[in-house]
């Protein structure tokens, strides 16, 4: 059996068997989306961490080093918004050839700096290696959060509103033109795509919001694609999930990529975008139906964002399915439903 043949979350399922049962002071593991560890003080530890690797998470011809240096450290800012947490301190492992110049370096730790300092988090440490070809940027990421302010995976209920921040799908457009770089939209839609794909910004203080208002009951950040992260709530919930299409926020910049040279798969495109793209960011949550208004309100009010609902919880586990507008049913297979460094869509998909 090759890696391969079980895919990314199948091998991580499999070395989660291998060790051994954490001790009392590990209050979660493998299985979310940060680590959370009791301190001898009053709130939690998080950590975390993500590595970007040339030639699978980017290319140096299409970004620059700046734009890196804030998306490397942005992808891990947001997995700790999405336990609702508080960034606090980074370190950050660096490979890279004997050819690498010293300005990309110099470019791509402001990046990071200015990201980590917009997240209230400082780099503190770290290590350098020599790499034979390609650079990886690895960034370790500590944080706090008060025990009861706490959101995994696993609290969905049958029932439950399924809710989406921003507008997902708008990193994939942007990556669509990077792939296509001939396509024709206008500047202020490329502007906007090409941003959201380069330089995400996590959902922190909208995290920290629904953590702290006690009125969210799972979340996970929308690195996957909307769909699989969504099925990671569900598996962790033992829960399936039924997505209205109709409900999904498309936004005009979307619409527009999606729509060029391709108006008639249009519609279909931008759909899939949204729910299998990916490198959004965007928080993706349950909640109780008759919080959703307060919800709204409050995003809307306290940061400026909107949250759509666009699903609700069922109880059949493990079941997705994508409810359509002419009231028929969609069920998705099992198996990777967004992005899978082994055993999904590869890169040049994404």
């Amino acid at each position: 059996m090759l890696v391969k043949d079980i895919g990314e979350f199948g091998l991580i399922g499999r070395i989660a068997q291998l060790l051994p049962r954490g001790p009392a002071d590990v209050v979660v593991g493998i299985g979310d989306d940060v680590a959370v560890l009791k301190t001898s003080g009053p709130d939690y530890l998080l950590a975390t961490c993500d590595k970007q690797a040339e030639g699978v998470h980017f290319k140096t011809c299409a970004i620059s080093a700046y734009q890196l240096g804030r998306r490397a450290v942005a992808i891990n800012v947001s997995d700790v918004a999405a336990m609702g947490g508080y960034p606090l301190w980074m370190l950050v492992s660096l490979a890279i050839t004997e050819a690498t110049d010293v300005a990309f370096i110099d470019e791509l730790y402001r990046g990071m700096i200015e990201q980590a300092g917009l997240a209230g988090a400082a780099i503190v440490g770290g290590n350098l290696s020599r790499a034979e070809s390609g650079i990886s940027i690895d960034i370790t990421l500590l944080g706090r959060i008060a025990p009861e302010c706490l959101v995994l995976r696993s609290g969905a209920r049958v029932g439950d509103a399924i809710l989406v921040t921003g507008l997902p799908g708008e990193s994939r457009a942007g990556f669509e033109l990077v792939r296509n770089p001939q396509i024709r939209v206008s500047e202020s839609a490329r502007s906007r795509v090409m941003e959201r794909h380069f330089t995400p910004q996590p959902r922190l203080r909208e995290g920290q919001l629904l953590a702290e208002a006690g009125l969210v009951r799972a979340m996970v950040d929308v690195s996957d694609g909307l769909m699989a992260d969504l099925g990671h709530i569900c598996e962790a919930s033992q829960v399936g999930a039924v997505v209205e299409t109709e409900r999904l926020p498309v936004s005009k910049a979307v619409s527009e990529v999606a729509d060029s040279g391709h108006a008639n798969e249009a519609r279909a495109r931008a759909l899939d975008w949204i729910l299998a793209g990916g490198e959004d960011y965007e928080l993706l949550f349950t909640a109780s139906c008759e919080n959703v208004p307060r919800i709204q309100k409050m995003l809307l009010s306290e940061s400026g964002l909107k949250c759509t609902q666009i699903g609700q919880i069922i109880a059949e586990a493990g079941t997705l399915r994508l409810s359509n507008p002419d009231g028929t049913e969609t069920s998705l297979p099992p198996g990777p439903r967004g992005w899978d460094h082994f055993g999904g869509r590869k890169t040049e998909e994404r």
